[in-house]
């Protein structure tokens, strides 16, 4: 069984907040195991492991009735983006927005990118675009596939499979991998992850949760 309390590592190990990773990490894909599961106690939220089995990313939720703010962190606890639902009312659909850092009043006017889920009977699962003024955030994405069953593709404007959600054997939905291509923000990833997860989670990441012992690597 892998450690329940993993050593940290720096927040740079995979990447910082939407940013590409270093020449030496940029030449293979990055591959985490994500467990539905804070390790907290009494708390509910995400735990990210690396390959090698370190704390890479973790989400702690104390609100579990709004569901209206989700802050992915990094190991030692830095956010690395705020991924907040957008409660207005639109004809496109259901929307996440991503904020870089902690969602503060000011990013709240700035978000990076959102994340709008498709219509029923589209084979996109949800779009991921950047907005206005995001700061040098420029590539647009498409997810395709299954979330529900953890298995579904984010696909780049060329039609290049950028990121993938894989089921993990044996263990059920709510420990599953999430695995990200060379020159992708690993951060972003996990939190368009954490968007999914908010639109096609069932149970939800802020609501009811199944219990696991640790996950195996």
């Amino acid at each position: 069984m892998a450690k329940v309390h993993p050593n940290l590592v720096p927040a740079a190990a995979v990447g910082p907040a939407g940013g590409e990773r270093g020449e030496e990490e940029a030449a293979v894909a990055t591959t985490l195991t994500v467990w539905r599961k804070s390790l907290l106690f009494n708390c509910k939220g995400f735990t990210v492991f690396d390959a090698k089995g370190n704390l890479a990313y973790r989400v702690d939720s104390y609100d579990s009735e709004s569901g209206d703010e989700v802050v992915l962190m990094d190991a030692a606890g830095a956010p690395a983006f705020t991924v907040r639902r957008k409660r207005q009312l639109s004809l496109q659909g259901e929307q996440w927005l991503v904020f870089a850092g902690e969602a503060d009043q000011a990013a709240r006017r700035s978000p990076v990118y959102a994340v709008r889920r498709s219509g029923r009977g589209n084979k996109s699962l949800a779009s991921v675009t950047p907005c206005a003024g995001a700061g040098g955030a420029s590539a647009a994405y498409d997810v395709e596939g299954s979330y529900a069953r953890r298995c579904c593709v984010v696909y780049d404007g060329e039609k290049r499979a950028v990121a993938e959600v894989r089921p993990k054997e044996a263990v059920g939905t709510d420990v599953f991998r999430l695995v990200v291509q060379p020159g992708v923000g690993v951060s972003l990833a996990m939190a368009v992850v954490v968007a999914l997860d908010q639109m096609f989670g069932r149970p939800s990441l802020l609501r009811s949760w199944s219990s696991y012992t640790s996950p195996q690597f």
